[in-house]
């Protein structure tokens, strides 16, 4: 306790102060939740550390001054009292103590005026800019909204779309308005399609994109708790996903069947996708290894033969909307094929790689229970000497977290995994509980040092091991 207190005094303290900030993305509510809570400063930066960049510089440089002159104001004070016989001096060590306090809240004002005087209005200005450059572009335009899946989705069908169209689409997970209106700026002109991926974080927004984009073509990838600090119910969320439908005709609506928390909000019209068919095409044929997936697609007299390199019979659905949609579009069966079969594993997506003669599928992107489970089925499906099951749960659950964690352990159970390490966090009791539910009957590790456990992956397995690392656990949440 000493010692942390003690940390709160060093310049140190500056740096873990900007590094909350930075790891919450700037937003002040969030940064002060995590500051309200945090109880060992120093333990603080955990995972990762600050990243240099010309706004935490700034910050930095200014939170270190900062407390550099009210620790030099408050010493000056109580020297002149003591010399002067004053009592003031108690104020000065007051002024002294609350140094760390102080600028760790106080931090936030430049935030706070820049965005409401500064960036907001900007912002305004370049969505309005963008929203006339979306309904000007001749392009066919495709939405990709749900609480997961969307990215992956969205690089299939650029990868796909790509072999014979000019097609664009937002870069990584940039999924905002603005996003979208540094996107629009790219833009050539002369794009056949656009791609454009609608993130949720409050109510109204996916609503405020599509007024925005004007998309011809949604897919709905999912919906599963997530930002319920915001929406607060699961169907809340569900609703505000859905909305990007009221601007579409039906048939123009894609939705994956095989998430269970969309189904309620299906209707008639919507064409679904999954293992099975997409959009009408009939699948058939499913292989699944280590090394991809294969299967055919049939509709109408037409044959496609895909061959991916993803894995998980999850990544089914999407293959095949991808090549249902391209085919809807003009491509070729040849460039269709062959685009599928260059969508690579995308980094921390149930990405395979080999680790001293295991093999280690890193899925710590992964963020939903939905995802969670379909990593469990894969597990459970691939041969291997030994399998391992690794994650520390899932962050951002809401009021259905104790609940959602137990259904978690009770699928780790079920998943013949022959050891399970879970990395010790708030939820862990709720897996375990789960696990017991389930009976499983190999054996659980509890990781206290989950950092250390990472790091040193390669001394915990041997040849032949299949490893599914599931999700991370950033520091803001600890």
């Amino acid at each position: 306790m000493l010692k942390s207190l003690v940390y709160m005094y060093r310049l140190r303290f500056a740096e873990t102060i900007i590094y909350m900030l930075q790891a919450t993305e700037y937003d002040v509510k969030a940064y002060l939740r995590w500051l309200w809570r945090v109880k060992d400063f120093e333990k603080v930066s955990y995972r990762r550390s600050l990243i240099k960049t010309r706004r935490s510089s700034m910050l930095l440089l200014a939170i270190k001054l900062g407390m550099l002159v009210q620790f030099a104001v408050a010493i000056a004070w109580a020297s002149l009292a003591i010399k002067n016989k004053e009592p003031a001096g108690i104020f000065a060590v007051d002024l002294f103590l609350s140094t760390p306090l102080v600028w760790s809240h106080l931090v936030v004002l430049p935030l706070v005026l820049a965005r409401w005087f500064w960036v907001q209005p900007l912002n305004r200005v370049d969505v309005g800019r963008s929203k006339k450059s979306f309904q000007k572009h001749r392009a066919i335009k495709i939405a990709v909204a749900g609480s997961y899946g969307k990215t992956t989705m969205k690089e299939i069908l650029l990868v796909v779309l790509a072999e014979g169209t000019k097609v664009a689409a937002t870069p990584a997970n940039k999924n905002v308005a603005i996003s979208h209106a540094q996107f629009a700026k790219q833009l050539e002109g002369d794009e056949d399609i656009l791609i454009v991926e609608f993130g949720e974080g409050a109510p109204g927004d996916v609503a405020g994109f599509a007024q925005t984009v004007k998309p011809d073509i949604g897919i709905i990838t999912g919906l599963a708790p997530a930002h319920l600090d915001k929406y607060k119910t699961l169907q809340r969320a569900g609703e505000d996903i859905f909305s990007l439908a009221q601007y579409l005709d039906d048939k123009n609506v894609y939705v994956n069947g095989e998430s269970e928390a969309l189904k309620s909000f299906i209707k008639p019209g919507h064409q679904l996708y999954d293992g099975r068919q997409a959009a009408g095409w009939a699948i058939k044929a499913v292989k699944s290894s280590i090394n991809g997936l294969s299967f055919e697609m049939t509709k109408d007299g037409k044959n496609l033969k895909i061959k991916s390199q993803l894995i998980g019979e999850h990544q089914i659905g999407p293959l095949a909307l991808a090549a249902a949609l391209a085919d809807k579009l003009g491509l070729t069966k040849e460039q269709i094929e062959k685009g599928i079969s260059k969508v690579e594993s995308f980094e921390h997506r149930m990405q395979p790689r080999q680790v001293d003669g295991a093999c280690i599928i890193d899925d710590t992107y992964n963020g939903n229970i939905d995802g969670m489970l379909a990593g469990l089925k894969l597990l459970k499906s691939l041969p291997a000497k030994r399998r391992i099951y690794v994650t520390p749960g899932l962050v951002d659950q809401g009021a259905e977290s104790a609940k959602i964690h137990r259904r978690l352990g009770e699928a780790i159970a079920g998943s013949d995994a022959d050891l399970v390490v879970l990395m010790k966090h708030s939820v862990t009791d709720d897996i375990v509980a789960g696990i017991k539910q389930g009976k499983f009957k190999g054996e659980l590790k509890i990781e206290e040092d989950p950092l250390n456990f990472y790091t040193n992956l390669d001394q915990f397995v041997a040849t032949g091991d299949l490893v599914v690392l599931q999700n991370d656990w950033p520091d803001n949440y600890n």
